[in-house]
This record gives C-alpha cells, sequence and structure tokens, in this order.
C-alpha cells in the first residue's frame, strides 16, 4: 500500500508542471492557475486512491483544473472581465459534457516555458527559487519552508509576492527568444544548482544536508536535460548533481556528523550514480562547447574514480580549475584550486593563494576560507595556528554539524592522546 501511495505521489509531482504550464499558456494568469491546480492535485490524491488512476491522468488533471479555474474565477465578482476571458478561452467541452479522462489532450510540454517563467528576471534569486520549487518542483510552501528554515509565512509571503511580480512584469507562457533564451537557460540552471547546493549542505540549521532539495534538484534538472537534450552545460550540470549525490551516504557518520571526502567510506558512494554522471560528461565534453558545469563535473568524476584518497590524481584536478578559472573571477572556485595547488605543490603554495583571497570582500571572513587556512597550517605542522583558525571557523559557520567537526578538529590538535 505504501508502495502505491509513493507511486502515485510520484505520478503527480511528474504531471503538476505539464498541467500548470498549460493551463497558464491557455490562461495566463499565473497565480490563478496555480491554485487550481493545486486544488486537481488534491482532488486526484483523494479519488484516484480508491478509484484507481484513468487512463489519461493529465488530460484528467488539465481539465478538472479548467473547472477549478473557472470556479476560481466566478467567486471573485470584483474581476468580471477575468471571468469573462477564460470563460470565452474555454472550450464547452473542458467544462461539460466529457469524463475527466475523455478529454484529449495536447502532447506539448510547456514544462521549460514554465521553468522559464519562474526564473523570470524580474525576480530575486530566492523568489525564482521558491517559485521554482513550488510551481515545477511540487513541494508545498511548508516543505519549502522548512528546508530553507524559514516560517511558513514568511515563505507564503515570498511566492506570493513573486506571483505578482511576474503578472505586474506581464510575463507570458512561452520561452524568449535570440539572446535572452540562453539568458534565461542559464538563470534556470543557476536556481537549480543553488538548490541543489542547499540540498547538499545546508548553510544553517542542525542537519548538514536537507536530501529532499538535493533529490529534487536533479529531479528538475533531469527534466531539463530532456527539454534541451543539445544543450552541453545542462548535461555538464547532470552529471555535476549525479557525481556529487553519490557521495552523500558517506557524508556523516552515524550520529549525523560531518566526515569529509578524504576520511570516507567509498564503499558507501552510489556506483550507480557514478557511472551514470561519467558516462553523461565523457559524451558531453568531447562536443567542445566546454563550461564550468562540465568542468566541475569532469573534477568531481576524477574524485570518485579514485579508489581512495590517495589516489586521486591532483595534477588532473589542478588542471581542470585552471580551466575553470578563466571563465571568470569565483572565490569559492578559487578557494578549492588553492586547495589542488597544495595538494600538488604543498601546504605553503596553498596558503600564498589564501592569502591573495582574503582581498575578496566577499571571502575575508567566511568560515571555509578560514576552515581551509587550518587544514594546510594543520598540514604545515604549524598547530597552533591551525588551532586557532578552525575555532575562528567554526564560529562564523551557521551550520552545527560542520560547527561541531571544526571544534573537534581543534581539539584534538590541542590534545593529541
Amino acid at each position: 500500500m505504501s508502495g502505491a501511495r509513493h507511486e502515485l505521489e510520484d505520478l503527480l509531482r511528474e504531471l503538476a508542471p505539464q498541467v500548470l504550464a498549460t493551463l497558464v499558456r491557455r490562461y495566463g494568469a499565473f497565480d490563478t492557475c496555480e491554485d487550481a491546480v493545486q486544488e486537481a492535485l488534491l482532488a486526484a490524491a483523494l479519488q484516484w486512491r480508491e478509484a484507481g488512476v484513468p487512463d489519461n491522468p493529465r488530460g484528467w488533471l488539465v481539465t478538472v483544473a479548467s473547472r477549478k479555474l473557472v470556479d476560481l474565477v466566478r467567486s471573485e465578482t470584483a474581476r468580471r472581465r477575468r471571468e469573462d476571458a477564460v470563460a470565452l478561452a474555454t472550450p464547452p467541452s473542458a467544462l461539460v459534457a466529457h469524463a475527466a479522462d475523455a478529454v484529449p489532450v495536447s502532447e506539448r510540454d510547456d514544462s521549460l516555458a514554465l521553468l522559464f517563467l519562474c526564473c523570470h528576471p524580474s525576480l530575486s534569486v530566492p523568489s525564482q527559487i521558491a517559485l521554482t520549487l513550488r510551481a515545477v518542483g511540487g513541494l508545498t510552501t511548508a516543505q519549502i519552508a522548512a528546508a530553507f528554515l524559514v516560517p511558513e509565512a514568511t515563505m507564503a509571503q515570498r511566492i506570493s509576492r513573486a506571483k505578482q511580480a511576474i503578472k505586474a512584469a506581464g510575463a507570458i507562457m512561452a520561452p524568449p527568444q535570440g539572446p535572452e533564451y540562453a539568458e534565461r537557460l542559464a538563470a534556470v540552471r543557476h536556481v537549480l544548482y543553488l538548490i541543489f547546493n542547499e540540498g547538499y549542505t545546508a548553510t544553517c540549521g542542525t542537519e548538514l544536508t536537507a536530501p529532499e532539495l538535493s533529490t529534487e534538484a536533479i529531479r528538475l534538472t533531469r527534466l531539463l536535460h530532456h527539454l534541451v537534450p543539445e544543450d552541453a552545460e545542462t548535461a555538464g550540470l547532470l552529471a555535476l548533481m549525479l557525481l556529487t549525490d553519490a557521495r552523500r551516504p558517506a557524508r556523516t557518520g552515524p550520529h549525523g556528523e560531518l566526515v569529509p571526502l578524504a576520511e570516507q567510506d567509498r564503499s558507501l558512494w552510489d556506483r550507480r550514480l557514478i557511472a551514470e554522471g561519467v558516462d553523461l560528461i565523457s559524451r558531453t565534453l568531447p562536443r567542445g562547447q566546454v563550461g564550468p558545469y562540465q568542468l566541475q563535473a569532469a573534477i568531481a568524476a576524477v574524485h570518485d574514480e579514485a579508489e581512495h584518497t590517495d589516489a586521486t590524481d591532483w595534477p588532473q584536478i589542478l588542471a581542470l580549475y585552471d580551466l575553470l578559472e578563466r571563465y571568470g573571477p569565483n572565490p569559492m572556485i578559487s578557494l578549492n584550486r588553492a586547495v589542488a595547488v597544495a595538494m600538488v605543490h604543498g601546504p605553503a603554495a596553498g596558503l600564498d593563494l589564501l592569502a591573495e583571497l582574503e582581498s575578496d570582500k566577499r571571502m575575508a571572513r567566511h568560515h571555509r576560507l578560514l576552515a581551509t587556512r587550518a587544514y594546510l597550517l594543520e598540514m604545515l605542522g604549524e598547530h597552533e595556528d591551525a588551532v586557532h583558525a578552525y575555532r575562528e571557523a567554526a564560529r562564523r559557520t551557521t551550520s552545527a554539524p560542520e560547527r561541531r567537526y571544526l571544534t573537534q578538529r581543534a581539539r584534538r590538535l590541542e590534545n593529541p592522546a
């Protein structure tokens, strides 16, 4: 019974963005369409569990959501014009006569257009993330709020403002044309990347990871890759997520404590995800349209293919970071490159690069810069300075597991016994 319930939930989450995209394309009014789709999904969850999934589940949802939309508009007497517009645009057969699952629905998939709409440039990045998870990911407002550790009311306001901003901008349900297409596609990739990163390493809270976010990011990126199969950077982003998420089972110990890459039990890594990620990036890189996500995926592949930490091909990783830095200044990339330099040329060389990063206001007092400095100082045998850096890094992080790990490293150096 539990398996059947999960299958139904998966089906509804898969169909939700397709149904919402169809309604928005047909009627506009993103906010009202989204409410109507949510009601249709609730009706499906209740009815299909008892009566079974109809032969045409997508058609059933589109029809029921269309009816819900008309009901919503009719209930707003102050918006009579909108009621007339929707009523005129809706075929009578979609409102009466046929059973819900008997109405044929176009097979056109507007999921990409919906992703573009959720990542509209009029929205802030946090709003883009929230709206994408709500409209395309199918997560409830409560789930999104819990993942980002904010009150549900705060997240509800953020999503509501995002919907209103799209309405005010006059955004339409259609992919942009010309150069704007590539820009918006890059914005969609960036939003999915941020969602994954927050799931893989939560920025705050008592848990190191938020698996529901990283899992959802992978699902949405698979969808995006299916919609734009020839886009090399989308393929690279998916490969990066797969190769990174493969290590998640080994990233925490039995009590939720952080386990760094060098100390992880690699037998716990998901070899199926690694194989899929390596195959995907191996087929993508030879195309010649190399970008940052592909290079990061290649770095992840080198780590994942090493049987143990001492077998890691650090010179190859350093070469890939050298290429990656050419795509523009990125302090996190520079920080990771400093570690690669330390592994190839010694910790002193890595520390010299960290000193340069201190001039970047985004990194000067960042806990990861301090933690990296502590690690390299420990490698050099300068334990007193390493202890100070570990403790300062622990003080600055907002993640409880990271704080505990950094504090333990400091204690270990202070009391080797």
